[in-house]
């Protein structure tokens, strides 16, 4: 492994079962409420993304987990610590990659890691940081003039300077191209083997799916949904097919017993995987004189969970 963590305790808390516990959390701007009363835990050593829409109310909640804001109401603890009072102490332990900027515009690749690097008295070495996170051949150019893709690898390669015991993501592949989407999946991977609590704030599913080992879904300041992937798609069972030609929903509703739906060229019997269905559904359709093509049946996909969840808060 390129980050290799010595195992050694070097917090009052890495023995605990939760890294970060939120108790009763609010944020306010004004009128506006963007954390209303949530609350949950990150165990220790594990990847929680936090997911939900743009103005769910993520970053406000890492940045009071940071110690960068301060909330109207609630307790948080990270790491044992308390990150607003007791920030300094925090910071020793902690990598935070912003959602963006952070970095001063004339400021060089290679520099400014270099500069992070010796802050944590080289806990991790700049040639390294900077290889892994693919900008070697982009040292000597200065942040401004970074891609979008670029200036979030080196918010990344900052972020972990600190060898930290924790680390917050807001963001991180917001912006990158596929390469780097998957070399950012590569660190994840590599920070929680080695014993290192990932919070990952993002709207975007597919890194959900990809790196989580607990989700946390935000909407509309609220946490409406929280647990393991697998927890997650319990009760959300599904059969996906489509046909050589259109069919009617409702005469195959009648015949299993079961809502179809149309899903753009999918038809869609939720709640069910079972194999009994599948063969009334496939025996309807030879009466029909029509294929089962393209069949799926397990649990939703993690999009359908996060639509149907919204919805329901709405109602």
């Amino acid at each position: 492994m390129w980050f290799a963590y010595c195992c050694s305790v070097r917090t009052n808390a890495s023995s605990h079962l939760y890294a970060v516990e939120v108790e009763g959390l609010v944020v306010q701007y004004d009128q506006i409420t963007a954390v209303n009363s949530v609350s949950f835990a990150a165990r220790t050593g594990k990847v929680t993304v936090i997911l939900g829409s743009n103005g769910a109310g993520k970053t406000s909640t890492l940045e009071v987990c940071e110690g960068f804001r301060r909330s109207n109401l609630g307790s948080v603890r990270v790491l044992g610590f308390d990150p607003l009072h007791e920030r300094d102490a925090l910071n020793q332990h902690m990598g935070v990659m912003l959602q963006d900027g952070g970095v001063y515009p004339s400021a060089r690749v290679g520099e400014v890691i270099d500069h992070y690097c010796a802050l944590y008295g080289n806990r991790m070495v700049a040639k390294d940081l900077v290889e892994r996170v693919g900008l070697t051949h982009r040292q000597s150019s200065t942040w401004r003039r970074l891609s979008g893709g670029e200036k979030q690898r080196l918010s990344l390669a900052l972020a972990l300077a600190a060898k930290p015991d924790i680390a917050f993501l807001d963001e991180p592949t917001a912006g990158v191209d596929v390469e780097g989407r998957e070399m950012i999946r590569d660190v994840v991977r590599d920070l929680s083997s080695n014993g290192c609590t990932v919070i990952m704030a993002t709207h975007e599913l597919d890194e959900a799916e990809r790196c989580a080992d607990d989700v946390i879904v935000f909407h509309q300041a609220a946490i409406v949904a929280s647990g393991t992937l697998q927890s997650l798609r319990q009760g959300h069972d599904e059969i996906r097919f489509t046909t050589e030609r259109g069919i009617d929903p409702v005469a195959l509703s009648a015949h299993i017993g079961r809502t179809v739906v149309q899903d753009g060229a999918d038809y869609v019997v939720a709640g069910t995987s079972d194999a009994k269905i599948i063969g009334l559904i496939s025996d309807w359709l030879a009466e029909q004189h029509q294929g089962l093509d393209n069949l799926r049946a397990g649990s939703q996909r993690l999009e359908e969970i996060f639509r149907r969840l919204t919805q329901r808060s709405k109602s």
